[in-house]
C-alpha cells in the first residue's frame, strides 16, 4: 500500500501510519512539520469548548472523607462489555467486502469503487453506533467511583464533545482516500494482462488484485477500529489501575 515516492512516518498509531501511506496526511504528517501541537489543536477547538476544558482542568476533584471503592464486579462487567463490542466490530471488519469478493471470484463483473467505498462506510457507521454508547457507559461507571475517576469521566466527555465533530468529519473522508490505491492495483493488473496478451475472461478470473485491495482495506479498517477504541481502552485501564491501587 505504501507509495514508493512517500516514506511512511514511523511514529503515531497504525491508523495514522496507514493514512500516511495513502498520502492522506501530506506534509503536515511528516517529522519536518513545524506546527506546534497547541496550534494544531486550536484548529479543532472553538472558544466555548476551550473555556469548558479550561474550567474543568482548573477545578480540583471534590474532597471527600472516604472515597468510594471501585467495585470489582463493576470492572468485570465493563471488561466483558468492552470485549464483546470489540469482538463484534472485529467480526464486521473481517467480513468487510466479502460479498463483492465472492462475486468477483464467481466470475461476475468486478464491482466499481463505489461498492468498496460503501463497504468501508458501513463499517464506520457500525463503529460509531457501538463505540459511542460504550464510551458513555464507561464514563457513567467511572463517575460512580472515586472523585479522581469522576473527574476523568468529566474530562473525557468534554473532549469527546469538543473534538468529536472534527474527528467525524475527517474519518468520513477516509473511504474516498482508498480510491487511488484501488485504481493503481487495477491499472497494474490490466497492464500485466495486456503484456501477457491474456483473454478478458482470464483477466477477471479470481481477481487477485481485488482480493489484495480488500485485504488492505480490512487492514485499514482494523487500524481505524483500534484508533476509535483508544479512549475506551484508556478509561477501562484507569478503572483497572484504580482497582489495583485500592487493593494494594
Amino acid at each position: 500500500m505504501t507509495p514508493e515516492s512517500r516514506p511512511t512516518p514511523q511514529t503515531g498509531s497504525s491508523f495514522v501510519r496507514a493514512l500516511a501511506a495513502l498520502a492522506v496526511l501530506g506534509d503536515a504528517g511528516s517529522p519536518a512539520s513545524t506546527d506546534a501541537f497547541a496550534q494544531r489543536l486550536s484548529q479543532w477547538l472553538d472558544w466555548t469548548h476551550a473555556i469548558e476544558l479550561s474550567a474543568a482542568l482548573a477545578e480540583a476533584p471534590p474532597r471527600v472523607g472516604r472515597p468510594a471503592v471501585a467495585s470489582s464486579k463493576a470492572l468485570a462487567m465493563l471488561e466483558a462489555d468492552c470485549a464483546h463490542t470489540r469482538a463484534a466490530l472485529q467480526k464486521l471488519v473481517s467480513q468487510a467486502a466479502a460479498g463483492v469478493t465472492d462475486g468477483a471470484v464467481a466470475g461476475e463483473a468486478e464491482p466499481d469503487f463505489a461498492a468498496q467505498r460503501q463497504a468501508y462506510a458501513s463499517c464506520q457507521q457500525a463503529f460509531a453506533s457501538q463505540i459511542g454508547p460504550l464510551r458513555q457507559r464507561l464514563r457513567d461507571a467511572l463517575a460512580k467511583q472515586s472523585p479522581g475517576l469522576a473527574k476523568l469521566a468529566e474530562l473525557d466527555g468534554l473532549m469527546e464533545r469538543a473534538l468529536g465533530a472534527r474527528e467525524r468529519e475527517l474519518l468520513a473522508g477516509v473511504p474516498g482516500r482508498l480510491a487511488p490505491r484501488y485504481a493503481q492495483l487495477r491499472r497494474t493488473h490490466l497492464e500485466a494482462v495486456a503484456v501477457l496478451a491474456e483473454s478478458s475472461a482470464a483477466a477477471n478470473e479470481n481477481s487477485p488484485w481485488l482480493t489484495q485491495f480488500h485485504r488492505e482495506m480490512r487492514a485499514l479498517l482494523q487500524a481505524e477500529l483500534d484508533f476509535r477504541l483508544q479512549a475506551v481502552d484508556g478509561l477501562l485501564e484507569a478503572f483497572r489501575q484504580s482497582q489495583v491501587a485500592q487493593s494494594s
